[in-house]
């Protein structure tokens, strides 16, 4: 029986305001050279009632710095004082979008005070070396063209809310994947078999249906299995068929202590195939973050070749970017997988080139 348990309840609140300004530099090169501690300051936009302007020294604050090109947020209100937040980014002018740095943010509450340094944000000002700045891969300067991009959130008053009584009557978690779980096992009202490499299994069809739109199709559309007492699963292991049941069922991989560094990372292999095969993306992208975790010198190639041939991008990106990457280049080219990837995916081969050729003018 549950226990019931009374408690009283207020509430503090905190509101915020936020807002943000894009200051687009048109013509970056004519700026350069304007001399040590001169700066451009663009237009005044308001958050939270309070006026905020992006401060741009092109040349440095400081001959210390004269290399590097500084960057403030500076609160414009006169005598006054607030608390926020900030982010300063860099727009990427080929994608469109802010790169955020954590060193040209806050992330708790500043407070800015207008009848000091304080309304400087960060009062030291953040740098970036100009080389880096105008770096060709960065693309932070295209056509003569800069964007930084920079978002406020005023803390505002806060207010607290009176006491209230909240009753509560203590629930369990969801039991759910165990009771499907023991209704796969015990193998009650099952209304279909299935033959995989010499082993039988015995299933609720409505249960496939509903967790793969490949099985629905075969069990209640149109297709022959519809009325076969057994339906035989060609080019399957068992063990990895009992895995798809078990998840199936539970919607969580089975235990698989038992096994070994490669035959976990084998059975996880196989186990993606079969969810490729029967349209299941959950396990799928399972599937691929577990083998995010094994990826080395030794299978990296054969990785990133399943990759390719099931469609699992984010796997495929993380294969690319090792190899890329990798000092040992010459050890992952010696490997069988890397064979067989140049024979059954060669085109693939190109985004590692293209990458691995970028990371290094990098």
């Amino acid at each position: 029986m549950g226990s019931v348990s009374r408690k009283t309840v207020s509430r503090y609140t905190t509101n915020t305001e936020k807002g943000s300004q894009a200051f687009e530099i048109s013509g970056y090169s004519l700026i350069k050279g304007i001399g040590v501690g001169k700066f451009i300051r663009s237009s005044t936009f308001t958050v939270g009632g309070y006026d905020w302007a992006v401060r741009v020294y092109p040349d440095g604050v400081t001959e210390a710095f004269r290399d590097y090109v500084t960057v403030y947020l500076e609160l414009m209100s006169k005598d006054t004082e607030v608390r926020a937040l900030y982010d300063l980014s860099l727009v990427n002018q080929d994608t469109g979008l802010p790169v955020s740095f954590s060193m040209w943010s806050e992330s708790t509450p500043c407070v800015f005070k207008s009848r000091d340094t304080s309304r400087f944000g960060p009062q030291s000002g953040w740098s970036i070396l100009r080389s880096d700045l105008e770096l060709e891969a960065s693309c932070y300067v295209i056509d003569d063209y800069l964007t930084i991009d920079c978002t406020v959130t005023v803390v505002k008053e806060s207010q607290v809310y009176g006491c209230t009584a909240e009753y509560e009557i203590e629930v369990p978690p969801s039991d759910l994947s165990d009771h499907f779980g023991k209704l796969l096992l015990e193998e009650e009202g099952t209304d279909v078999t299935f033959s995989v490499g010499g082993e039988t299994f015995a299933a609720h069809k409505i249960v496939l249906a509903t967790r793969s739109p490949v099985f629905r199709a075969e069990l209640y559309g149109q297709m022959k299995e519809r009325t076969a007492p057994s339906i035989t699963i060609e080019d399957m292991q068992p063990s990895v068929f009992r895995a798809l049941l078990h998840f199936m069922y539970t919607d969580s991989l089975p235990d698989m202590e038992d096994l070994d560094h490669d035959e976990y990372s084998e059975i996880i292999r196989h186990l993606l195939v079969a969810a490729d095969r029967y349209a299941m993306e959950r396990l799928k992208l399972m599937c691929q973050n577990i083998l995010c975790q094994y990826i080395d010198t030794d299978s990296v190639a054969a990785t990133l070749a399943l990759a390719d041939q099931h469609n699992c991008h984010g796997l495929k990106d993380v294969c690319v970017d090792f190899m890329a990457t990798s000092d040992e280049m010459d050890a992952v080219v010696a490997t069988q997988g890397f064979a067989n990837l140049k024979r059954t995916c060669p085109s693939v081969l190109v985004d590692v080139l293209e990458k691995r050729s970028k990371s290094h003018k990098a």
